[in-house]
């Protein structure tokens, strides 16, 4: 009997690489469930959990309500309470004075954590073909869902600040234009992972206002909003009507497994992202969605969090100069460290699977990060520091060790 093969994977995603750093959580994980005690500097994702607000709140509602479908766009009290966040947080220039930024909820669709919103922002936006501009040193999935939709995504260079500004994304559209090709939008996270760098509010101003005259939308990520270490964000809301911005109650909220997210959007997209969002996923958690109201009345318990995630980065920082790294991302916020160790070893890939395997310390290497193009991967590591202090210090000590005597240094003096 000739047994037939399986359905073969389609042409979309023959070519689409793993999400690296999953695949060392997942390595990670086998390596506890062996016995070892293992060191988590891999994955941006707090150790704190749910507030406990927002605990409650799901407690309640698993016991007194169905739980049935929503709107897609959203329930509306939480569309309202991400709206009053705007107000509360951030501030908008009205006739030479600041006023609190005011959003409307209509704007606001709810979505399957900010992937979901990734997804339903470039389907929306972005036709197969149309250039897409991303940071050289950014977030991985950008580049692995705009390439599966067929977009043309173009790497713009980070400048010595780890950042992209206008002045940046100006020289890589004047030189697209040489070549015929018109940059048709634009995505960017600040604070940025895995850098951690931020653009201030008058480079984003000037970014909003670029991608505003040239007809490039923006998308502005702006998850790590909250974890900052000296300056505050700024929200691309608050500089033009046409960004779309995208956030999640996975990072600030400690919120990640509740799979939740939102986009505030200009009203010309809203009835696209709607249907996409009827199609695709019916309605973003309904328990989390129920929940999460309750996450905007927790500040005082989350910057307790952002407390930690300070002392870590200052941990992190002094143990990676006392190895000699001198190369490293300013990490203004988010909770990242990038490190170029080129300088120090031949291989970072090497090396970040090394470090695993014999000292139980799971760290990122860059190529998760960077266009496979330009070989950088190969010689950055990122190391992500909001776990519990604890749990820093002791993968420091054990980097240090691991350091001193690691085969794979070019330089050991």
């Amino acid at each position: 009997m000739v047994v037939a093969e399986g359905p073969s994977e389609s042409s979309r995603t023959s070519s689409l690489p793993s999400f690296k750093v999953m695949e060392i959580l997942g390595r990670a994980i086998d390596l506890e469930n062996a016995g070892h005690k293992v060191c988590h500097l891999q994955v941006g994702q707090p150790k704190s959990g749910a507030p406990k607000k927002v605990l409650k709140s799901a407690e309640l509602h698993l016991r007194t309500n169905r739980l049935g479908y929503t709107n897609s766009q959203g329930i509306e009290p939480l569309r309202k309470r991400i709206a009053r966040n705007y107000a509360e947080r951030y501030l908008k220039q009205e006739g030479g004075t600041e006023v609190p930024l005011q959003v409307n909820p209509d704007n606001i669709i709810v979505t399957t954590g900010s992937s979901g919103a990734f997804l339903l922002t470039f389907l929306a936006a972005f036709n197969v073909g149309d250039v897409v501009c991303i940071a050289s040193s950014g977030y991985p999935c950008y580049r692995n869902i705009l390439n599966t939709l067929g977009c043309d995504v173009v790497s713009v260079p980070v400048n010595d600040q780890f950042k992209v500004t206008a002045v940046e994304l100006s020289a890589v559209v004047k030189r697209l234009a040489r070549q015929r090709k018109k940059v048709k939008g634009l995505i960017l996270s600040s604070p940025s992972n895995p850098t951690g760098a931020m653009l201030s509010p008058a480079e984003l101003k000037a970014l909003c206002e670029y991608c505003d005259k040239n007809g490039i939308t923006f998308i502005s990520d702006e998850i790590y909003h909250h974890i900052s270490y000296g300056q505050s964000e700024a929200s691309a809301l608050s500089f033009s009507d046409n960004v779309v911005v995208i956030n999640s109650f996975s990072k600030y909220y400690s919120m990640t497994g509740w799979r939740l997210g939102w986009m505030v959007a200009p009203a010309s997209l809203v009835p696209a992202l709607n249907r996409l969002s009827q199609n695709f996923y019916l309605n973003a958690p309904t328990l989390s969605q129920l929940a999460a109201i309750e996450a905007f009345d927790c500040r005082e318990e989350l910057d307790k969090h952002v407390a930690t995630y300070a002392v870590n980065r200052a941990v992190l920082l002094a143990a990676l100069k006392d190895l000699g790294l001198q190369k490293v991302s300013p990490a203004d916020g988010a909770f990242y460290i990038y490190a170029d160790v080129s300088d120090d070893l031949e291989d970072a890939v090497t090396f970040a699977r090394d470090l695993l395997e014999q000292a139980h310390v799971a760290v990122t290497p860059g190529i998760d990060f960077e266009d496979p193009a330009s070989g950088l991967g190969r010689k950055r590591l990122r190391f992500s520091y909001c776990g519990a202090t604890e749990e820093i210090t002791e993968a420091m000590k054990r980097l240090k060790t691991f350091w001193a005597t690691y085969p794979g240094r070019k330089n050991k003096n």
